[in-house]
């Protein structure tokens, strides 16, 4: 990349259920998440976000500005426009409560290697 940025990988469990596993793929499909959530998440200074799936578990990769304060971030995130709404929607999948805030549900992951 032409700009430097700090990275954070985050994990979350899912519910063990095909069907309800599929209705989360679908609802992060292309074009899919509420144009607030996204809005909500470029403006505290996410600039790129990933989610992986394996099984049950998903892996976040998340590319912020270079100044970015990740718990200060996170507290702003919460209160942008339908977030909580949308915290509770996907819950339904998650093995989470439905009041739960995203930072609350996606535990950071600790890097324990990265090639020269």
């Amino acid at each position: 990349m032409s700009y430097m940025i700090k990275r954070y990988c985050k994990t979350l469990q899912l519910k063990d259920d095909p069907k309800l596993i599929e209705q989360y793929k679908k609802v992060h499909g292309s074009g899919a998440v509420w144009p607030e959530i996204t809005k909500g998440m470029k403006d505290v200074g996410i600039v790129d976000m990933e989610i992986y799936i394996y099984g049950s578990r998903l892996f976040m990769i998340m590319d912020t500005i270079p100044e970015f304060d990740h718990d200060k971030a996170m507290a702003e995130l919460a209160q942008k426009p339908r977030q909580s709404e949308w915290e509770a929607f996907v819950s339904k999948f998650q093995q989470t409560s439905s009041d739960s805030s995203a930072d609350a549900k996606w535990q950071m992951m600790e890097r324990i290697y990265k090639m020269d």
